[in-house]
């Protein structure tokens, strides 16, 4: 429930420079969600702060305003990389997460003369180093990749003023604890530091203690909470009829987006690839992809070159995609937690938006789980698999409805009547059509008869082996002795 202290706030009430403000005001917006009148005020105070906010509620923004307007003193148009520091640090734990905030900080510093550039992994090192050589004062990376550019000397940490973790969870997920703790030691020890997410845990509670001073914590929803203006439902299916029930939600619908969710990378490729041989245009994004291949796919969905992009958990983290109208869950997510983070890809900004589960047997304890933790308990009904256009192709052709003397007699079925019994095994009764044999000539029957010639050829072949054989003397041979 949105907080009545913050209803009625405006940005122009938030104590942000007026470039920062034209910039606001060039992207349509007005007034602050709720995670960003309360969290806006604290940060410009500069309080350590531990956000709790759902996916799609402008968390993001809720960083990169007044990021950009503590920062506004040091904004410089000097060419000279030292007089562009790095001092702001925003950490992301997927590649297409650090784009996107990258993406924002760049909209938002469009008339502010501060720098920013994004590093990942699984592109080539060297292509990032230009940028970090002429100086930036904002940094988006992902743990890996910054740690790269560290041990090649690319950059430098020691003026760093903001630390900034987004999707905190996913992040301890991932396993980055390791290399958060080692970025943790490259940072000034006097420095601001802000923990973003949609869900917290107890770890990062801990994680927390290790790295903020006092926070204050802010929640514009419920832990856990999942966006009420996503309709929720689940499809009860077997397991092996979920790629039919899919499909035909999609050709039913006339869907030209939906994003499919799968748990593990097989799956998603293999459930692209069948969409695809179905006429439904698909591409899958998971771990597996590189860099390119993932941003190509995830651009083709956005301007909807394709119908359906399928992804794992991880590949799908900081995707945003305007007015997404349904989110299918393919598979549940292991972790109930990330049933959140994946409904949260539609219904963002206020947008209504809807959610389909196909749940087979052996899901239903994960159910279970993800209901246990929105405290609500889902709609469910029974799909029933459809026919893929395929498979419709391949079937027989149902009998002809016409009643006329040659519809009858090529389907013996009709003529019979109901009484009758029709033979399922016989494909005559069935009303297929049956091969004729082919006509055969009666000469090449019959047995052999040797012609008149062969006849008397045979017979003087017998006349002349009866006659008694010559004696004929062999050179270089005695002759028989008669004695």
């Amino acid at each position: 429930m949105e907080d009545t202290a913050t209803a009625n706030v405006k940005f122009s009430s938030l104590s942000l420079d007026p470039q920062i403000l034209r910039a606001i005001e060039d992207e349509g917006y007005t007034e602050p969600t709720p995670i960003q009148a309360q969290a806006i005020p604290q940060i410009l105070a500069g309080r350590d702060l531990m956000a709790m906010a759902q996916t799609g509620t402008g968390k993001t923004a809720a960083f990169t305003l007044p990021l950009l307007q503590l920062l506004m003193p040091h904004a410089s148009s000097s060419a000279s990389p030292a007089r562009h520091p790095i001092r702001a640090l925003i950490l992301a734990p997927t590649r297409e997460l650090a784009i996107q905030v990258e993406k924002s900080v760049e909209t938002y510093s469009k008339h502010v003369a501060l720098r920013s550039t994004v590093v990942y992994g699984g592109t080539d090192i060297k292509a990032q180093k230009p940028a970090l050589m002429k100086g930036v004062e904002i940094l988006v990376a992902t743990p890996g990749r910054l740690l790269d550019h560290v041990e090649s000397r690319n950059l430098m940490l020691n003026q760093v003023q903001v630390l900034i973790l987004d999707e905190a969870d996913r992040m301890l997920d991932m396993g980055f604890m390791p290399d958060l703790k080692r970025i943790l030691t490259l940072l000034p020890k006097q420095r601001q530091t802000l923990l973003f997410s949609a869900t917290f845990s107890d770890e990062i509670k801990k994680l927390a203690q290790d790295f903020l001073v006092n926070p204050v914590t802010v929640e514009a929803a419920r832990r856990n909470a999942a966006a009420e203006n996503v309709k929720q439902s689940v499809l009860l299916v077997e397991h092996d009829k979920k790629f039919s029930v899919l499909a035909g939600l999609i050709r039913e619908r006339g869907l030209k987006q939906v994003l499919v969710f799968t748990r593990t990378k097989l799956t998603a490729g293999r459930v692209a690839k069948l969409l695809e041989r179905e006429g439904i245009l698909a591409d899958a994004i998971h771990g597996d992809k590189t860099q390119q291949e993932r941003i190509k796919a995830l651009d083709a969905f956005k301007e909807g070159k394709i119908t359906a992009l399928v992804a794992t958990d991880v590949a799908a983290r900081g995707l945003d995609i305007d007015q997404l109208p349904l989110v299918v869950n393919y598979e549940l997510p292991p972790n109930a937690e990330d049933y959140v983070h994946r409904i949260g890809r539609t219904g963002r900004a206020g947008a209504s938006g809807e959610a389909i589960s196909l749940v087979d047997g052996a899901e239903e304890r994960l159910l279970k789980e993800i209901e246990h933790l929105l405290k609500r308990e889902f709609p469910r009904e029974h799909a029933a698999a459809q026919a893929s256009p395929r498979e419709r192709t391949a079937a027989p052709a149902p009998v002809p409805v016409s009643d006329s003397p040659r519809a009858i007699a090529s389907h013996p079925a009709r003529a019979a009547g109901p009484d009758r019994q029709v033979n399922r095994a016989n494909p005559v009764e069935r009303g297929h059509r049956v091969k004729k044999p082919a006509a055969t000539d009666d000469w090449f029957m019959r047995p052999y008869e040797p012609s008149p010639v062969a006849a008397k050829l045979e017979v003087q072949s017998e006349v002349v082996q009866d006659k008694p054989k010559k004696q004929i003397a062999a050179l270089l041979s005695r002759p028989p002795d008669k004695s």
